[in-house]
């Protein structure tokens, strides 16, 4: 997988990809990231990427013409499966939406900032607008690499045991359900003794009854789903 990132703030968004799994993914050739600095295609001598918005009102707007020229020559380089604008009115993302842009090639993520991005683009470019939340952040890059956080860890082969994944929270519509590491009793507190019973069918009985009681506790909403 090969992930485009256009942003004005590069530098926000480089340290996630430079510690931890996604790391370990880009070393293992798993996935290429690449920042691309907005502001290189700015306008005039200050590098111009955001004016004054028609009609008036607070707030800068991310022009067109810097953000068509960018997108124009990613494209020109290669296909893309998806071209994603982080963006509080998007889709809300969720596991499916992860599950399912894992197993895309081509993926170009556009970062908004200051008041969003000129209109035209999205209609001209944008495949894809995903939300992290309903709230608002100071620009898209936390957004996007929340988004490729949640895609590149489902790619085969970066988590050494791929079947941690598919047993995490919402893959199966279900809240993960509790989880226990050594001692078996610490100051009085006890693992279930089911967990350590060895009794296979019977832990996955228990952990699928514990996942549909959390989900019932903590995310009823979840199971109007199902």
């Amino acid at each position: 997988m090969r992930i485009d990132i256009v942003t004005v703030l590069p530098e926000l968004i480089k340290s996630p990809f430079e510690a931890s799994i996604l790391k370990r993914a880009i070393e293992k050739g798993l996935v290429e990231v690449h920042m691309h600095d907005l502001r290189k295609y700015g306008l005039n001598k200050y590098n111009q990427v955001d004016d004054y918005q028609y009609g008036g009102g607070a707030g800068m707007v991310m022009m067109i013409e810097p953000l068509d020229k960018i997108i124009t020559d990613l494209k020109s380089e290669r296909e893309y499966d998806e071209i994603i604008y982080m963006t509080p009115d998007g889709e809300t993302l969720n596991q499916g939406i992860a599950n399912h842009i894992s197993l895309k090639e081509n993926l170009m993520i556009i970062c908004g900032h200051y008041k969003g991005i000129d209109q035209r683009v999205r209609d001209m470019f944008i495949t894809k607008e995903i939300s992290i939340g309903d709230y608002v952040l100071s620009g898209g890059e936390l957004g996007a690499a929340v988004l490729c956080d949640s895609i590149i860890r489902l790619i085969p082969g970066v988590i050494s045991d791929e079947t941690s994944a598919l047993t995490d929270s919402f893959q199966d519509g279900l809240l993960a359900p509790p989880v226990y590491t050594r001692p078996a009793e610490y100051k009085g507190h006890k693992v279930p003794e089911i967990l350590l019973s060895g009794n296979l069918p019977a832990i996955d009985q228990w952990r699928e009854d514990q996942a549909i009681q959390r989900t019932k506790d903590r995310r009823p909403d979840l199971l109007s789903d199902l």
